[in-house]
């Protein structure tokens, strides 16, 4: 017996389908979802910030050039002007005053006032340049990179995790609504049983070879399954809209979608469940080994608070005073104040800060191992479970073929016996309704089927 009817799409049941419509297939629907998913997109923003970090970590290695400029106004202060009290005193001086004293000696103490008079100048500005470059910092700069780089590698696995949650999410959704639609198909096949039963029937009340009851009772039948038919659109509205929105899409009453379920005949690979490749695939492990690893390294970097750091700095300044702000002095090299220095901090008492922030890192990195082990066994638990709900699917669907099979024969058999007398419409009304069920319930097995395979799928990280 063809049991096509399982695997149908909306397209092949000839639902009402607008000629404009777009149409999806399951890969079509994976791509979309790809594209659009805000899940995705953040997980790439997340991995383009974590590369700016590892480029960050480097900048730390290289020179900091710093650019300071200042301009002070003091008030209260009268306008300085540069004299030579001295020099003039020495010239003018009867007492004698040598050559020396008034061309060398008298300006120099001149010049001396004048040096500490500028002092009082109202406004007073500077600019600088400094070169700062770290040479020792107790690893911290390495150790900042590394950690950038685990980061990195972190968000690289968390977004392949996350597509391959995307797609997880699609094919469940993507099942489910094609479940529904071959669902809408066996409901329309027992509906046109039921009608051909009504037609008959209705002869029949003609002829006098059927009651009104046997009319009623038909009809009630073919009322129930109207009811059941308007519940699956209902719910197929609501799987519809749910793959749209996992697609990153908004409702649209024409998008339609066109797949079928896999076959558990189809001789599928079964997943790889040996823990050691799990271990290797599954990504969630790899990130907590990524999270490890930084927070080993944050350890380095909290005892590196005991160490020194070491700084070679270097710098030129200019100084500028004056009475107004739009007077310059046009800068000299050498009236520019330059210097190098070496500069090596160190702390010695923190309150216990360091001791206590070195505590917490270690506490926190052990927090981490702890999930990874419970991790582990976590995952070879649902990899069991996952593998016993698959083995439970695969046992059943036999059981529920051969229900097919035998509920096809009796109610073949029903409605001969019906139409040459010799069973009551009851019977055949039943007969009827066991087939349907036991179709619904195979397509349901079919269903468990693809989620149980794509549950231990993604359980082995083959997803």
């Amino acid at each position: 017996m063809s049991r096509k009817f399982l695997v149908l799409s909306a397209l092949a049941l000839g639902l009402m389908v607008p000629a404009s419509a777009k149409v999806y297939t399951r890969d079509e629907a994976i791509k979309t979802a790809m594209e659009n998913s805000s899940d995705i997109k953040t997980a790439e923003e997340d991995l383009v910030s974590a590369n700016s970090q590892v480029d960050a970590g480097y900048g730390n290695a290289y020179p900091s050039i710093d650019l300071s400029a200042n301009v002070t106004r003091i008030f209260g202060l009268d306008d300085v002007k540069l004299g030579t009290p001295m020099a003039d005193a020495a010239k003018d001086s009867t007492l004698g005053a040598n050559k020396f004293d008034k061309e060398r000696v008298a300006p120099a103490l001149d010049k001396m006032i004048n040096g500490m008079s500028t002092q009082g100048y109202r406004w007073q500005s500077s600019v600088g340049l400094t070169l700062t470059q770290v040479l020792y910092a107790a690893g911290k700069v390495g150790t900042a990179i590394d950690i950038a780089k685990a980061y990195k590698h972190l968000q690289e696995v968390n977004l392949e995790n996350t597509k391959s949650n995307v797609r997880y999410e699609v094919d469940n959704a993507f099942d489910q609504l094609i479940y529904l639609d071959s669902s809408i198909a066996i409901v329309d096949e027992s509906m046109k049983i039921t009608q051909d039963n009504i037609d008959f029937v209705e002869q029949g009340v003609k002829s006098g070879l059927a009651t009104e009851l046997d009319f009623a009772r038909v009809q009630l039948a073919m009322e129930a399954l109207k009811v059941d038919r308007k519940t699956l659109e209902d719910k197929r509205l609501l799987a519809k809209n749910a793959l749209l929105n996992t697609m990153g899409l908004d409702w649209d009453n024409d998008v339609q979608f066109n797949g079928e379920l896999r076959s558990p005949e189809s001789n599928l690979p079964y997943p790889d469940t040996s823990m050691a490749s799990v271990k290797q695939r599954r990504r969630e492990l790899v990130m907590l080994q990524a999270t490890e690893t930084m927070k080993e390294k944050n350890i380095e970097i909290e005892e590196g608070g005991y160490k020194p750091t070491i700084a070679l700095v270097g710098g030129l300044k200019y100084a500028n005073n004056q009475n107004k702000i739009t007077e310059w002095d046009a800068p000299k090299w050498d009236k520019l104040n330059k210097y190098v220095s070496l500069n090596l901090s160190m702390n010695l008492f923190n309150g216990m800060q360091t001791k206590e922030a070195v505590v917490q890192a270690k506490s926190s990195l052990r927090s981490t191992q702890i999930q990874k082990e419970t991790a582990e066994r976590g995952f070879r638990v649902q990899i069991e479970s996952c593998a016993q709900t698959l083995a439970s699917a695969e046992r059943n669907l036999e059981v529920l073929k051969n229900n097919i099979d035998l509920a096809q024969r009796i109610y073949d058999m029903t409605d001969a016996a019906f139409r040459n007398g010799m069973e009551t419409q009851l019977n055949l009304l039943t007969a009827n309704m066991d087939l349907r069920k036991a179709k619904l319930n195979y397509l349901q097995g079919i269903l468990n089927w693809n989620t149980a395979y794509n549950a231990l799928l993604q359980a082995t990280g083959e997803y």
